[in-house]
């Protein structure tokens, strides 16, 4: 695989004079819009927020992204998100039997690749880091600008704000979530969401309450731990962080809830206590250390596959080829995938490099180049999230009893040891060229 030139800081490469209107400042947009300034792009964001707030609990970063961030400002950026990130070298992550609690399983960390880190730490934390670096690099980010609607003709493409204000540029990223406008346009009809048929409780906590109970201090008082009870179509994983003094958990469940207006709801303690009724009292034990102010019942989304993420590209689907959707609004991943986050940074590299093959001219040929790039590898990772839970879910224990390494959270060289930079610039070319052709 060829290795791309090394661009230590963003701006490095020659301008190419393409003006990249990106919608959402996420993490999939802030990576889109760095790895544009890397490529010589101009990009812009837009983010309806009014102001950035550390918000949410634990998000993961596999090495597939850690590779990205480390070429950022020399490793500083990577070097900043491993101060407020867990570390699990001596611990490794525990899997416990539901009901009796036992660990059946100490699944070892791998050795560290300091050029391919991998981060479990507070979205929020994490996400300042790279929301600061973008804007050290030149980034213009204008927050509280919700957008009303999307437009494109054949010799550009904008957005216009909910004031009236028209923004010109030459591509939009829809980088805006699952609930992005940007789709409806793209697809020619509104995808609506559906449920999982799963849910999560989440909370994220200080260690005040478990460092004064004798039962739960232990998580605590040992430096960073990640705890995982599996157990039938239900998971509890419960992670300290920041050397012991955070606390996280994630409850995973069967939900048959109607999404339609929202999937965001407060939780209640009672219901979580129901869900683990004859599971390993320490579940419980940790729950209860819980402000029930910090609890978020998150309902999990699921969409049937897009059929193209570029306007204009395949089948009926409408428009120039100038829009394009990235991250969350193409593709929603299950957490037990743990690679949602990564998938949106991997999007927004590829499409940078390929906007840079393929020139202001030729912005079509890059946007599709970029799905035809991204498209089946996503497809592939996405599956995981279920592949994973289900195994979870669906435990044989005999079998786990005689091969306990069935049970571990899977580590698959072909996700984490891809390097999405130097995959988009070895077949880039000979994909814009096709895609270009069938035009």
């Amino acid at each position: 695989m060829a290795v791309p030139e090394t661009t230590t800081e963003a701006g490095s490469k020659p301008p190419t004079g393409i003006k990249v209107i990106i919608v959402g400042a996420g993490f999939g947009g802030l990576t889109a819009a760095i790895e544009c300034k890397r490529q010589g792009h101009d990009p812009v964001i837009y983010e309806a927020f009014p102001e950035l707030k550390a918000l949410g609990d634990i998000i993961s970063f596999g090495p597939n992204a850690g590779r990205i961030f480390y070429r950022w400002s020399n490793g500083a950026i990577a070097r900043k998100m491993r101060a407020l990130s867990i570390d699990l070298t001596s611990y490794g992550f525990n899997i416990h039997k539901w009901d009796t609690g036992e660990i059946v399983i100490n699944q070892r960390s791998p050795i560290k690749d300091e050029t391919a880190p991998v981060f479990n730490g507070h979205r929020g934390e994490l996400h300042e880091v790279v929301f600061r670096y973008a804007q050290e690099v030149g980034v213009p980010i204008h927050l509280g600008n919700r957008v009303e609607r999307y437009w494109e003709d054949e010799n550009g493409a904008g957005i216009v704000l909910e004031d009236g204000t028209k923004i010109v540029g030459d591509v939009v990223i829809g980088s805006d979530g699952v609930r992005s406008k940007a789709r409806t346009l793209v697809l020619g009809y509104e995808d609506k969401p559906k449920s999982s048929g799963y849910a999560v409780w989440r909370a994220w906590f200080p260690n005040k309450d478990m460092l004064a109970d004798p039962e739960t201090k232990q998580f605590c008082e040992n430096g960073d731990t990640f705890n995982g009870w599996i157990g039938p179509d239900v998971h509890f994983l419960f992670s300290t962080i920041k050397n012991g003094s955070d606390c996280c958990w994630v409850l995973t469940h069967r939900d048959e809830h109607d999404i339609a207006e929202s999937w965001s709801f407060p939780g209640h303690l009672k219901d979580v206590y129901k869900v683990l009724s004859g599971w390993d009292p320490m579940c419980t034990r940790i729950v209860s250390k819980t402000p029930e102010s910090v609890l978020v019942d998150w309902k999990l989304v699921y969409r049937d596959p897009l059929p193209t993420w570029v306007s204009g590209y395949g089948g009926l689907a409408p428009g120039h080829g100038r829009i394009c959707l990235l991250g969350d609004a193409a593709h929603p991943f299950l957490p037990t995938s743990a690679q949602g986050a990564t998938q949106a940074l991997e999007d927004g590299v590829t499409l940078a490099v390929t906007l840079r093959k393929a020139g202001k001219d030729n912005i079509r040929g890059a946007l599709r180049a970029y799905q035809d790039i991204r498209y089946e590898r996503v497809r592939k990772v996405q599956k995981t999230g279920e592949t994973t839970r289900d195994m979870w879910h669906k435990t044989d224990w005999q079998k786990v009893k005689e091969n306990p390494e069935i049970i571990q959270f899977p580590r698959e060289d072909w996700i984490f040891g891809f390097d999405t930079e130097a995959h988009t610039e070895e077949v880039g070319d000979e994909v814009i060229r096709r895609v270009s052709a069938e035009a």
